[in-house]
C-alpha cells in the first residue's frame, strides 16, 4: 500500500543509485539501435549547481530520458572543465591561509596542489547533478585536463600552427593587471561608474597660440599618443588634416590624421589615438601606420622606458625605445593620471573637466580594472576557421532554436577578429612550443619532437602560457569520444544531434565548437542548437548574491523535491522568455505531483490493478473510450512539443491531462461505476484507470523521474523500470470522436456552471435548478444519459429544457447551440452582485489607462530596464484578462 504521503528525500538517492548501478544510463557502441547524442556543455570543476545549471541540466535530461525511451542508443556525454583562471585563484587562496604562494612553491609543485584540490573538492558539481536527477552517462565522465584530452589539445595546436592558423602576434589583449594574464571578453564584466571627460588643448606645430582640444576619459594614457584623429567631413579640422601636433608633457610630435572614427557630435570631435592603450585607437594605428607605444607594465604603473614599436613598409613592427619622463615613472596608473591632469592644468592646457557616466571592463574574478594592453600572445585565424561554420548554418547543416539567435552567431562570426588563445597562468593545457637562446620557436606535440625539430644538443625552453579554456573546450564534441585515436565511438556519436546551452557563450563555446569541430572532423558537431533563456527572479532581476535574490536549487529541492523543481522550469521554459522563478511556483508544481500520488492511492483502494491482457481498443462505456482517447491526445502533444524543443507546452500538455482530464474529471466520472453492482463495468473500468494511469507515468517520465518511478514500482510495472520503458507513442486508432466529444460536453458544461457560482457568489452549499433552451436532440440526450453526474457535480437541484425566455435576476450562458439558464434570484442579491462586478471592472480599467500611458511614455520606455518594461506588459495583460472575464460575468445577468 502506498504511503499516505509523497517523500521525495527517501526516494530520490535510491532510484538514481539503482539506475546508476544497473547501467541504466549507459550508451551501447556496439548496439544496432539509432545513436542519439547530447554532449554536457562541462560544468567548471570549481563549480556548484545555481538555477541556470538546473535549467540546462534538466532540459538536456528530458531529452536523452525521452529519447531512451523511444528507443535510441542514447549517450549524454558528461564532464568537466578544468576552469584555468577559476581553479587556479581558489588553490591560490588555499595556499595564502597558510602563508604559501605558488611562486614560494615552483610551478610543479603548484600544479600537484592543484591536482590534489581537484581530486578533493572537484567532484561538487558532478554529484550535485546527481542529485538533480541527471541521467548522465557517468562512466564515460571526461575532464578537460585528463590525458586524452591534453593529446588531443596538442595536436590540434601543432595542426594549426602548421597551417598558419595558429601564429604569435602582438596585438592588443584583455589585460588584469592583478591576476597578470589576458583574459577573454567573456571574463570581463562592463560596469557603469560615474567619471570625467577632461578636455585637453594640444599645440598645433608651427601655429603659435593654436591649438586642437582633444577629450579623454583616460588623461594618464596621453603619454602614449600617436596621433589625433578628426573626422575627414569636419569643416572645423580639414585644414589641420596632415598637420602636427606637439604632446605635452613629453614633447613628441605626433600627426592628425583623417578617421570616421572621430565623431563630430561627441566631445570636441578631436579623439586623441593611444594604439597601445585602446581597442578602437589600435584598429585606427593600423589603418595609418601609427607607432604603438606600450605605457604601463604588467601591474599597470608607468614603464621605466616607452616600449615602441613602428610598422615598416611590410607592416611588420620594429621595436625603438622612448624615454619616460623621470617623474613619471613606476607611478600607479592612477596616481600618474592625478599627476598628468595636474601638470597640464599647470601649462594652461586643461580646458575643463566634465562629469561623465561611462561603461568601465573589469575582471569578473580579480575585480580591477582591466587594461587594453600591448603583449606577444598566440592567435589563432578565427576567421579563416569562421567561414565553414558560417556556412554550415546559412545552409541548414545546423539549425538554432528559437531561429532568431542564429542572427547573433552570423553577427559575431561575420565579425571575427583573431583569437587570443594564450593565457599567463600555470593552470591550464600548457602550450607545445619551445624556444632557443635566439628566440626561434619549435611547435611540436612533445619535447623530444621539438627538439628534433631544434636539432641535437640546441637549448630549449618550453612556452610557460597555458592555452584559454575555450580552446580545449571546443574540441569537446570529438576529443571527448577519443579523438585522435580512430574509435567506434567517435564514428557513431558524432555529430551530435542536440546541444543545449544558454546565449551567452554562443559566441565563446557554440561557434568555436563549430569551426574547430568542421576543420577536424569535416561535419558540424550537432545539428541542432537549443538556446533557453535565463532563470531570473520573480520580478525578472537578474539574480546576485549581492541583490540577496538568489535561489538555490539545493534547498529548493530539499524543501518541495527534485520533480518539483524540474517540473517548474520546464513548464516556464518557453522559447525566447526568461523565465521569472519563485519559489511558490515549485510549490505549485510540488502539489501536482501530490495530486499525482493522492490519485495512485486512490486507484489503489479501489482495487485499481494493471492487467497485462487489456487492449485499450476494446472498452465499452463511454466514458472509458473518452479517456483513452484523450491519452493518445496528450501523447500526440508532449510528442510533439518535446520533439519541438517546446518544453514548456510538453510540461503543460501532461499537466492539463493528468490534473484536469484524469483527477478532476476521469476519476470522478468513474466513482459511481466502482461503487456500483455492474462487475463487467467495473473490472473495464478498474483496468482502463490502470494503464491510463501507466501512461500517465510514461509521459511525466523524462520531466519527474523520480515520482514516475516510484509510483511504477509500487504500482506494478509489469516487471520494468520506467528509464527503460518504451514511449507511449499516440495511436490515432484509439481516439473516439463521439465518446470524447460526449464527455467533453458534460465537463464544458459541469466546468460552465461552476463558473457562474463562482462569479457570482453564490453559496457551496446551494443547489441551483438549470434551464436549458434551444436544447439540440443529441445534448438532450447527452442530458439524460448523464443527468445525475451533471446534478452532483454541478451541485443542481434540478435539470430541465425549456423553450422560455430567462426569468429576470438569471444569470446566463451559451454551450454550443443551447443557452443555459440558472435562476440565482433567489439565492444572491443580483443587484448587489452586479455592482460589484462593475465596480471591479472600472478599477481595471483605471490600472490598465495607467500601465498604458506608462508604456507610450518614451522617457519611461527609454530609461526602463528591460524587465520592468516585461513585467508591466505582464501586469496589463493579466488586468485584461481579469476584466474580460468580469465583463462576461456581468453580461450574464443582463
Amino acid at each position: 500500500m502506498l504511503e499516505k504521503t509523497f517523500s521525495p528525500a527517501e526516494v530520490e538517492a535510491s532510484h538514481y543509485q539503482r539506475w546508476e548501478e544497473t547501467g541504466a544510463f549507459a550508451a551501447h557502441v556496439d548496439s544496432n539501435q539509432t545513436p542519439y547524442t547530447i554532449m554536457m556543455p562541462p560544468p567548471n570543476v570549481t563549480g556548484s549547481l545555481h538555477m541556470g545549471h538546473a535549467l540546462t541540466f534538466t532540459l538536456q535530461d528530458i531529452l536523452i530520458r525521452y529519447q531512451r525511451m523511444r528507443g535510441k542508443d542514447a549517450l549524454w556525454q558528461p564532464g568537466t572543465d578544468h576552469a584555468g583562471i577559476a581553479t587556479q585563484m581558489v588553490v591560490e587562496r588555499n595556499l595564502g591561509k597558510e602563508g604559501i604562494s605558488r611562486q614560494d612553491l615552483g610551478r610543479e609543485k603548484f600544479l600537484e596542489k592543484v591536482w590534489e584540490w581537484k581530486a578533493e573538492s572537484g567532484g561538487t558539481i558532478t554529484t550535485q547533478l546527481r542529485r538533480l536527477g541527471a541521467s548522465t552517462d557517468w562512466a564515460r565522465e571526461r575532464f578537460t585536463m585528463d590525458e586524452g584530452l591534453n593529446k588531443a589539445v596538442r595536436k590540434v595546436f601543432v595542426e594549426l600552427y602548421r597551417q598558419g592558423l595558429i601564429y604569435r602576434d602582438k596585438r592588443l589583449v584583455n589585460w588584469d593587471p592583478k591576476l597578470h594574464t589576458a583574459i577573454s571578453d567573456l571574463e570581463v564584466e562592463q560596469k557603469e561608474v560615474n567619471g570625467n571627460l577632461w578636455h585637453f588643448r594640444y599645440p598645433i606645430d608651427g601655429q603659435e597660440g593654436r591649438y586642437i582640444v582633444v577629450a579623454t576619459t583616460r588623461p594618464e594614457t596621453m603619454l602614449a599618443d600617436t596621433a589625433v584623429a578628426v573626422h575627414p567631413e569636419d569643416e572645423r579640422y580639414k585644414d589641420l588634416i596632415g598637420k602636427f601636433v606637439r604632446l605635452p608633457l613629453v614633447g613628441r610630435m605626433i600627426p592628425i590624421v583623417a578617421d570616421e572614427y572621430a565623431d563630430p557630435e561627441t566631445g570636441s570631435g578631436a579623439v586623441k589615438i593611444t594604439p597601445a592603450h585602446d581597442f578602437n585607437d589600435f584598429e585606427v594605428g593600423k589603418r595609418h601606420k601609427l607607432p604603438l607605444i606600450n605605457l604601463l607594465d604588467r601591474d599597470a604603473r608607468i614603464v621605466q622606458a616607452f616600449e615602441g614599436y613602428k610598422p615598416d613598409a611590410n607592416g611588420r613592427l620594429e621595436a625603438f625605445s622612448e624615454p619616460v619622463p623621470d617623474s613619471y615613472r613606476g607611478l600607479d596608473r592612477y596616481e600618474a593620471r592625478k599627476k598628468v591632469v595636474a601638470d597640464l592644468e599647470a601649462l594652461e592646457l586643461l580646458e575643463q573637466i566634465v562629469p561623465h557616466k561611462m561603461t568601465q571592463p573589469h575582471g569578473d574574478r580579480s575585480g580591477v580594472v582591466i587594461e587594453p594592453w600591448l603583449t606577444d600572445q598566440w592567435y589563432c585565424d578565427a576567421a579563416t576557421l569562421a567561414k565553414p561554420a558560417i556556412e554550415a548554418v546559412e545552409t541548414g547543416k545546423t539549425v538554432f532554436v528559437p531561429k532568431n539567435w542564429e542572427n547573433t552567431y552570423f553577427e559575431w562570426m561575420r565579425n571575427i577578429q583573431p583569437w587570443c588563445i594564450s593565457r599567463q597562468l600555470w593552470w591550464g593545457h600548457q602550450i607545445p612550443a619551445w624556444y632557443d637562446a635566439d628566440g626561434n620557436v619549435f611547435v611540436a606535440e612533445t619535447a623530444e619532437e621539438a627538439q628534433a625539430l631544434a636539432g641535437a644538443g640546441v637549448a630549449l625552453t618550453r612556452d610557460s602560457d597555458v592555452l584559454d579554456t575555450w580552446f580545449s573546450s571546443a574540441l569537446w564534441p570529438f576529443s571527448t569520444l577519443g579523438w585522435p585515436e580512430k574509435v567506434p565511438e567517435l564514428d557513431r556519436y558524432y555529430p551530435g544531434d542536440v546541444l543545449v546551452t544558454g546565449f551567452d557563450i554562443i559566441f565563446f563555446w557554440v561557434a568555436r565548437m563549430m569551426m574547430m569541430g568542421i576543420h577536424f572532423m569535416g561535419d558540424v558537431p550537432f545539428k541542432t542548437v537549443y538556446i533557453h533563456a535565463l532563470v531570473r527572479d520573480e520580478k525578472g532581476q537578474k539574480m546576485s548574491k549581492s541583490k540577496g535574490n538568489v535561489i538555490d536549487p539545493l534547498e529548493v529541492i530539499d524543501q518541495y523535491g527534485c520533480d518539483a523543481l524540474r517540473f517548474t522550469l520546464t513548464a516556464m521554459a518557453a522559447q525566447g522568455r526568461d523565465i521569472k522563478l519563485a519559489v511558490n511556483r515549485v510549490e505549485g508544481y510540488r502539489n501536482f505531483a501530490t495530486k499525482l500520488w493522492n490519485a495512485a492511492r486512490y486507484a489503489e483502494m479501489n482495487q485499481v490493478a494493471q492487467v497485462p491482457s487489456f487492449d485499450p481498443a476494446g472498452v465499452k462505456l463511454t466514458v472509458n473510450k473518452w479517456i483513452v482517447g484523450a491519452v493518445q491526445q496528450a501523447a500526440g502533444r508532449v510528442t510533439d512539443a518535446l520533439d519541438a524543443y517546446k518544453f514548456n507546452e510538453a510540461a503543460n500538455g501532461i499537466y492539463q491531462f493528468a490534473w484536469n482530464s484524469f483527477c478532476d474529471w476521469y476519476l470522478e466520472f468513474t466513482k459511481p461505476i466502482l461503487n456500483g453492482e455492474d462487475e463487467a463495468a467495473k473490472a473495464e473500468t478498474r483496468a482502463t484507470t490502470a494503464w491510463v494511469l501507466d501512461r500517465i507515468l510514461h509521459l511525466l517520465h523524462p520531466v519527474m523521474p523520480f515520482i514516475t518511478e516510484e509510483l511504477n514500482e509500487k504500482l506494478g510495472g509489469q516487471g520494468q523500470t520506467l528509464i527503460s520503458a518504451p514511449w507511449p507513442l499516440p495511436q490515432a486508432a484509439l481516439v473516439d470522436a463521439a465518446a470524447g466529444d460526449e464527455m467533453e460536453w458534460v465537463v464544458r458544461l459541469i466546468s460552465t456552471i461552476r463558473t457562474v457560482r463562482s462569479e457570482m457568489n453564490v453559496p457551496p452549499s446551494a443547489q441551483l435548478p438549470l434551464l436549458l433552451k434551444g436544447a439540440s436532440e443529441v445534448t438532450r440526450q447527452r442530458l439524460a444519459t448523464h443527468r445525475d453526474l451533471i446534478l452532483r457535480l454541478a451541485r443542481l437541484s434540478g435539470v430541465e429544457t425549456t423553450s422560455e425566455d430567462a426569468a429576470k435576476g438569471s444569470a446566463q450562458a451559451i454551450l454550443d447551440e443551447a443557452t443555459l439558464i440558472l435562476p440565482l434570484a433567489d439565492f444572491i442579491d443580483v443587484e448587489k452582485e452586479k455592482a460589484r462586478l462593475a465596480k471591479e471592472i472600472g478599477k481595471l480599467a483605471q490600472d490598465i489607462a495607467k500601465i498604458d500611458a506608462k508604456l507610450s511614455n518614451k522617457n519611461f520606455v527609454d530609461k526602463a530596464p528591460e524587465e520592468v518594461i516585461e513585467e508591466q506588459r505582464d501586469r496589463r495583460a493579466e488586468a485584461d484578462t481579469v476584466r474580460a472575464k468580469l465583463a462576461d460575468a456581468l453580461a450574464r445577468l443582463g
